[in-house]
C-alpha cells in the first residue's frame, strides 16, 4: 500500500504537488492562525480535488477550531478521516492519531507530561501506522541542526513501547525527512519550513 504523507501546510495546501497514492496522511496544521472555518473549507475542497480513495487526517497546534468547536469543525471536514485519540483500519493497515503535543506557545492541544502519558496509552498495542502531529523526542526534532530537541519524551517511550511499523508527524518544520528512528522507521512530513515558506515535499511510503 502507497502511503503519501504531508504535514504542516499551513494554509498553502494549493502550493504544493501532491504524489498519487493508496491513503494520504496528514499529520496536522492545516490552518495558520486556527480561528477562521474558510480555512478548514479550503483545505477540505483541496482534499476533495484529489485523487487517493483514502484520507486520514488529524489536527495541529495551528488548527484552534478543532480543539475550541471540535464538533463544527470536524463538520467542515467531509472529504478525510479525522482522528483524534482514536483510530481506523485501510487495506488491513491500521492507523491511530493524535494531535496532543507538549507545551508549545501557548497554541492547541498542548498538554502536560501527565495528560501526555494518558493520551499515548490509549493507543491500542496493534497500530501499524502512528500519526501524531508533534515528533517524539530526539528524532527529527529540532527546528535547526543546532538547536535544542523539541520532541515529546512521553511519546518517545510508548513508541518505544508499541514499535509501529511507521510514525508519521509534522510540527517541527526544520525537522523534515525520513528517520530509521531510535525505534522504528519514522517520517517528519512538515511541508513549509521554519519561515513559513512551501519548500519540502511530500514523502511516499510503502507497507
Amino acid at each position: 500500500m502507497k502511503l503519501v504523507l504531508i504535514s504542516d501546510t499551513h494554509g498553502k495546501h494549493r502550493d504544493f504537488e501532491i504524489p498519487d497514492g493508496d491513503v494520504l496522511v496528514f499529520a496536522g496544521d492545516m490552518m495558520t492562525d486556527g480561528w477562521h472555518w474558510p480555512e478548514i473549507m479550503s483545505f477540505n475542497n483541496w482534499l476533495g480535488e484529489l485523487p487517493h480513495p483514502h484520507k486520514i487526517v488529524t489536527a495541529g497546534n495551528h488548527d484552534r477550531l478543532f480543539e475550541t468547536n471540535p464538533s463544527y469543525a470536524r463538520g467542515l471536514l467531509t472529504n478525510a478521516t479525522y482522528l483524534e485519540n482514536s483510530g481506523c483500519e485501510i487495506g488491513g493497515l491500521k492507523f491511530w492519531g493524535s494531535p496532543y503535543m507538549p507545551a508549545f506557545c501557548d497554541w492547541a492541544f498542548n498538554s502536560t507530561p501527565e495528560q501526555l502519558k494518558k493520551h499515548w496509552s490509549l493507543i491500542p498495542e496493534d497500530t501499524d501506522v502512528l500519526i501524531t502531529h508533534g515528533p517524539p523526542w530526539g528524532t527529527n526534532d529540532k527546528a535547526h541542526p543546532s538547536h535544542d530537541h523539541l520532541g515529546d519524551k512521553e511519546l518517545t517511550k510508548a513508541v518505544a513501547r508499541l514499535v509501529p511499523r511507521l510514525h508519521v508527524y509534522g510540527h517541527i518544520h526544520g525537522g523534515h525527512g525520513r528517520s530509521g528512528g531510535l525505534i522504528c522507521p519514522s517520517v517528519n512530513a512538515s511541508l513549509v519550513d521554519e519561515a513559513y515558506q512551501p519548500v519540502n515535499k511530500p514523502i511516499v511510503v510503502e507497507l
